[in-house]
């Protein structure tokens, strides 16, 4: 399948009420396949049937189960920052609320760890074809990292700190996924790299 129509790409049209409608469906039958059975479960014909559309609009939808995946991701990114909206993370400085916003979403996968999986998964496996799909995933992180420091404007250096804490996220969620480190260790590792956020605060350096 050739990814000729793709929603989740932030160039593509806006949807019609029916059609984000259909989205949502889908992106629902996606997270309960993977709920349950992890990345092999979700498959395109099952997707389909769940979601109750034609398994060709799936495909003009989400050109593959790795396209798939990663907007699932997307979306349960953008239910957590909702979240987040409604009730702030606890926390003195930038960087407490930072750690207590990843952690948070931690223990929102710990819930869900065949849907963790599947989507970090997809995430692994995703080529430059997949890149808008995963750009919009980065973005999102970035908003809430951001939404979490209380940051409308932040400096290159802040920025810098962000994708830092991206990566270390990232690669803490593969480490405890795979058994190699536990959610104290995982906790551990979050606050560390979030004091970053202090390191490159222009109105906490010493002035000269």
């Amino acid at each position: 399948m050739t990814a000729e129509a793709k929603p989740t790409s932030p160039t593509s049209p806006a949807l019609t009420e029916r059609q984000e409608a259909r989205r949502r469906r889908i992106l629902h039958a996606s997270a309960q396949l993977a709920s349950r059975g992890g990345f092999e479960a979700v498959q395109m014909r099952e997707v389909a049937e769940s979601s109750q559309v034609a398994l060709g609009t799936l495909y003009r939808y989400f050109p593959s189960k790795i396209h798939l995946l990663v907007a699932t991701m997307q979306d349960q990114l953008q239910h957590l920052h909702g979240t987040l909206r409604k009730r702030p993370p606890a926390g003195d400085t930038p960087a407490e609320r930072v750690a207590s916003t990843l952690m948070g979403a931690f223990r929102a996968l710990q819930r869900e760890p065949h849907l963790a999986d599947a989507m970090v998964r997809a995430l692994t496996f995703a080529d430059r074809s997949v890149s808008p799909e995963v750009d919009t995933v980065s973005r999102q992180t970035t908003v809430i990292i951001l939404d979490a420091m209380g940051l409308e404007n932040p400096t290159p250096e802040q920025l810098s700190a962000v994708r830092v804490i991206e990566h270390t996220w990232h690669s803490a969620l593969i480490t405890w996924l795979s058994g190699r480190a536990s959610i104290a260790q995982v906790k551990i590792d979050i606050e560390m790299v979030c004091r970053l956020i202090d390191l490159t605060d222009p109105d906490a350096r010493p002035r000269a």
